[in-house]
């Protein structure tokens, strides 16, 4: 299935994100003044709000390439099914080209995969380009698997108009990789991107392409009609493929192989790790730096309409040396500077359906001025590993132990009594009607008004795991459109209808405690990171 050997590689790919020309444009300017001291206390709300975003922008533009667009251009969906629909939608309505980056499909996604043939069938110059995880994406193989899912398609539309590919990990090679079983080897890395671009516009969200993320699983998902930023997320998706193993149909049992084309971007991960990570540097760190990143100039909104900046982060510490993935800096800024004293009346909202949030976050997020902060987090009965066979059964727990925790330092802090931990519950997973929680995220509301200026969306987990092992993509918005603010403000509050708080008595209750078993599930949490 996996072969090393040029000889047998496709010759019809695109090329390399280095040789693509772009139009640049020129530096967007923001209108954000710099608040007084007296900034908080502005009559108008408008004004007052731009005083005290400008902190925010001014170092961001320092860490992040961005682009400045209207609030309309943002759409907010809520659930599972209006996502699913959503994104069949506009696959059937595609014209030009459909990129999809997901840590894996389904392997019985054949609705889906019957909709992609559809849109190509009727379309001759429509092109799909899909990215997954090698791991996760041939983890059953021989038997059936994402990769055998995708392969047929190559087989049917050609690879001039499909081109399917699979990162892989230069963390696992050698014995390590040829000893440690699969599903555990997920744990040294994987491609966890989530950008579903059709034409002009992209869904950003958390989750995968796999059918209870389109049916019971709560994530969030927002839909972006900015020929700019899709086209940014395009750039980045062509680089990291071109950092990756091309898949083509095999009359093998597992029905596909995995093979290096000539013309990657640098050599196999499998055949020389540092190599490869030096090379994937050269690459990738011009097209996260704000200095050298391609900026288009495709948008037509009018200049005096852009009132919104979204800011495009990479965490892509794997492929990066040295280090200079922008998420974790970005996020850090924001916290940060949420510590000033004329944030004291703003306030916070952090989701992560996997609770275990860096030490490096954790000490931001309680070092903030903001009050009516509050933390929303799955539910053990909401767990995607609730009652699964194995060691993966005791993550609940461990899950668990990480929010009792967090509670503790809440209540040892200067936090007790403004921030609070809710469990998102929404029936019994594997039960009728249980659903699991996936949402990632942070919404922040600055002093004096109702609802947040600044959200984050993308796949990260805020994890250690993310910020060293994992590729994330993620945007953070900064907006100062009502409309915009007032559906983040909906999003922010419908994903707490089925969220209750807990407090440490809570956590003290005998069917809530922990046994000895958590240790265990505590080491498997340190290694996958949430990422499972």
């Amino acid at each position: 299935m996996l072969a090393r050997s040029t000889s047998r590689c496709c010759t019809k790919l695109r090329a390399p994100p280095s040789r693509v020309s772009l139009r640049v444009a020129r530096p967007q300017c923001r209108h954000f003044s710099m608040p007084s001291s007296g900034a908080s206390h502005s009559s108008g709300p408008n004004s007052s709000s731009a005083g005290l975003l400008a902190p925010f922008t001014s170092e961001l533009d320092k860490i992040a390439p961005s682009f400045r667009i209207n609030g309309s251009q943002v759409r907010v969906l809520q659930t599972p099914t209006e996502f699913y629909e959503t994104l069949k939608d506009k696959i059937r309505k595609a014209e030009k080209r459909i990129f999809l980056s997901t840590l894996y499909i389904g392997k019985s996604e054949k609705e889906l995969i019957a909709t992609l043939q559809e849109a190509l069938r009727a379309k001759p110059h429509l092109k799909l380009s899909i990215l997954t995880d090698a791991l996760r994406g041939t983890r059953e193989a021989p038997n059936p698997s994402c990769a055998s899912l995708l392969a047929p398609l190559i087989s049917e539309f050609g690879s001039d108009r499909v081109e399917i590919r699979m990162f892989h990990t230069p963390n696992l090679t050698g014995l390590r990789k040829k000893h440690i079983p699969k599903r555990i080897n997920e744990g040294w890395g994987l491609q966890h991107m989530k950008l579903y671009g059709i034409d002009d516009e992209i869904i950003l969200s958390g989750a995968n392409l796999s059918s209870d993320y389109f049916s019971d699983r709560q994530d969030r998902y927002h839909v972006y009609s900015s020929r700019d930023i899709t086209e940014y997320f395009s750039n980045l998706q062509t680089a990291v493929s071109s950092l990756s193993f091309l898949v083509k149909p095999s009359p093998e049992p597992a029905g596909f192989e995995l093979v290096w084309p000539e013309d990657n971007s640098a050599i196999s991960p499998l055949d020389n790790p540092k190599k490869f990570i030096a090379e994937s540097t050269a690459l990738l760190s011009g097209l996260i730096s704000p200095k050298t990143a391609p900026r288009t100039a495709l948008d037509n909104t009018p200049a005096e309409k852009r009132d919104t900046s979204v800011y495009m982060l990479a965490q892509f510490s794997q492929l990066l040396s040295p280090d200079t993935s922008t998420e974790l800096p970005a996020v850090s800024h924001v916290l940060r500077t949420l510590a000033a004293p004329e944030y004291a009346n703003s306030s916070w909202t952090f989701t992560a359906g996997y609770f275990n949030p860096a030490p490096s976050l954790t000490k931001l997020l309680l070092g903030t001025a903001s009050t009516n902060n509050v933390v929303i987090t799955a539910s053990p009965f909401a767990n995607g590993f609730y009652k699964s066979p194995g060691v993966s059964g005791l993550l609940p727990d461990a899950y668990t132990l990480l929010a009792r925790r967090f509670v503790r330092a809440v209540h040892e802090s200067k936090h007790r009594g403004t921030t609070v931990l809710k469990e998102w519950r929404k029936g019994t997973v594997g039960e009728p009607g249980g659903w699991t929680y996936h949402a990632k995220g942070l919404w922040v509301t600055m002093p004096k008004s109702e609802n947040p200026s600044i959200s984050l969306i993308g796949s990260s987990n805020y994890t250690k795991r993310s910020y060293s092992l994992d590729l994330e993509a993620n945007a953070l918005i900064v907006t100062e459109n009502e409309d915009l603010k007032k559906r983040l403000g909906e999003e922010q509050r419908w994903l707490q209808d089925n969220a209750t708080v807990v407090t440490r008595e809570d956590f003290a209750r005998t069917e809530r405690r922990v046994g000895l078993k958590v240790r265990i599930a505590m080491m498997i949490v340190q290694l996958v990171g949430g990422a499972l």
